[in-house]
């Protein structure tokens, strides 16, 4: 199963590309996981091993942030058409609508003199009052900002912290036990270090760590088996948790979501298996983190790394994630 996808998530750890990995392949109800390599490096080097929470990153944005916003829309709360300042005043530009956020595709763009030094409210500010550029709508810019947007308009609907409602809504409603926005550093994969001081179950994203509770973009800790369970919930394999989304829903995400052909879901991006181009869908998170569904042949991947440690400046790793997920679904099975 896998072989040579396999050997390529082997070789991650054996060409000192990152410190471990722990990986899950899917196969309708079959799932296969390994964990191995190291949880860290430095200062000391301590063995990997399973149940190890990991910062997901931006895996946060399709865990967390889509799935209430998907909710909210299911539940006439919200439409993905509805204009952003409809939630957001202080936003300014009317054109822009929740649907673009979800694509990256709002344009919103701009530069933030001193960001790491604000305070939460002034982030906040600032981030809103960033301008839209001539990219809007005609092309796929991934960014931060939209899903910070969409948390605040979670936080707007609901009248609670983003990072409360996707805990309540999501976390707990699917069973992910290791999934939280605090977890106990002991059993975290650290990522690098801030101020000399080795961040362990403290946030890497810097607006994550800013913003706290009030951040959709970032910020969620869980393990390999958190999202296993959340994949194949996804994947309509587990009955015995709540329909969230509908399967209709789901489904719909398996198709591109921008007027301009830009190969972009709504939170989620879009891989074609090469031999009949069906989509998968498809995301990653900048500390080492990324996962691969496939609704029509029931597979998945996800894998989990932390390869900003011991040194963030780690290009080749993303290199190898293309080849990893291209290896991925050249072994897809047949139908």
């Amino acid at each position: 199963m896998y072989t040579k996808t396999r050997q390529l998530l082997a070789d991650l750890v054996t060409d000192q590309i990152v410190p471990g990995v722990s990986y899950a392949l899917i196969d309708h109800s079959r799932v296969l996981t390994d964990v191995f390599g190291w949880r860290e490096l430095v200062p000391k080097r301590l063995q990997l091993h399973a149940g190890s929470q990991y910062d997901l990153a931006s895996l946060t944005k399709i865990v967390g942030t889509t799935t209430v916003i998907f909710q909210l829309i299911a539940q006439g709360k919200v439409q993905l058409e509805d204009p952003v300042q409809k939630y957001l005043p202080a936003f300014q530009d009317e054109r822009v609508q929740l649907w673009h956020l979800l694509t990256h595709t709002s344009g919103i763009a701009g530069y933030i003199p001193n960001r790491d030094r604000l305070s939460a409210a002034d982030l906040k500010a600032a981030l809103l009052k960033l301008p839209v550029t001539a990219t809007f709508e005609h092309e796929m810019i991934y960014t931060d900002v939209g899903f910070l947007y969409l948390g605040w308009v979670i936080e707007q609907v609901c009248g609670k912290s983003v990072q409360q409602v996707i805990t309540e809504r999501v976390l707990q409603p699917l069973k992910l036990a290791g999934a939280t926005f605090t977890p106990d550093p002991a059993n975290c994969v650290p990522t690098n270090r801030k101020d000399g001081q080795l961040l362990q179950g403290v946030v890497h994203d810097p607006k994550a760590h800013t913003l706290g509770r009030h951040c959709g973009s970032a910020g969620l800790f869980a393990t390999l088996a958190d999202l296993v369970q959340f994949s194949q919930w996804y994947l309509g394999q587990r009955p015995d948790l709540p329909e969230l989304i509908s399967r209709s829903f789901i489904a719909q995400l398996y198709a591109d979501h921008t007027r301009h052909h830009l190969q972009r879901s709504l939170g989620w991006a879009l891989r074609f298996a090469p031999t009949d181009q069906h989509p998968l869908l498809f995301h990653s998170g900048y500390t080492g983190t990324f996962i691969v569904l496939d609704q029509q042949l029931q597979q998945g991947l996800i894998v989990l790394t932390n390869r900003i440690h011991p040194v963030e400046e780690n290009p080749v790793f993303l290199d190898r994630r293309h080849l990893i997920v291209d290896q991925f679904m050249a072994e897809l099975p047949s139908n």
